[in-house]
């Protein structure tokens, strides 16, 4: 069962976290995607963390997990401290498998959506 977990950074602020579960709950509503469940985990200042996204979407029975870094550039926090995590949950359920993908600021159609809002 294949699943994606939109990984975003975390805020004290509790709307901007609400504003990455509403983002997940658009990712679902899309027609023809590949996913069975898609959920959101934070790095760090909001719940649920990373380990804890992950072993949600295991305990729905996900099998193969997409983890994809919702961060515009590739810090330290995406160059290092989501592959951290990703391999942590990976040393404790090597059945699963969990494929990260490059982080938001990557895509190639992120300068036409830019010029589109920009508009």
């Amino acid at each position: 069962m294949s699943s994606l977990l939109i990984i975003a950074h975390g805020s004290r602020r509790g709307a901007s976290n609400d504003e990455v579960r509403q983002l997940a709950d658009q990712v679902r509503a899309q027609p023809h995607h590949a996913y069975d469940h898609i959920g959101v985990a934070f790095l760090e200042l909001a719940e649920p963390s990373i380990q804890e996204g992950l072993a949600a979407l295991v305990a729905q029975g996900a099998t193969d997990i997409v983890a994809f870094p919702y961060f515009l550039a590739a810090g330290t926090h995406v160059a290092q401290d989501i592959p951290e995590a990703i391999a942590e949950f990976s040393a404790l359920h090597p059945q699963i498998k969990v494929r990260v993908t490059s982080h938001l600021g990557a895509s190639a159609a992120l300068p036409g959506a830019i010029l589109g809002m920009a508009a």
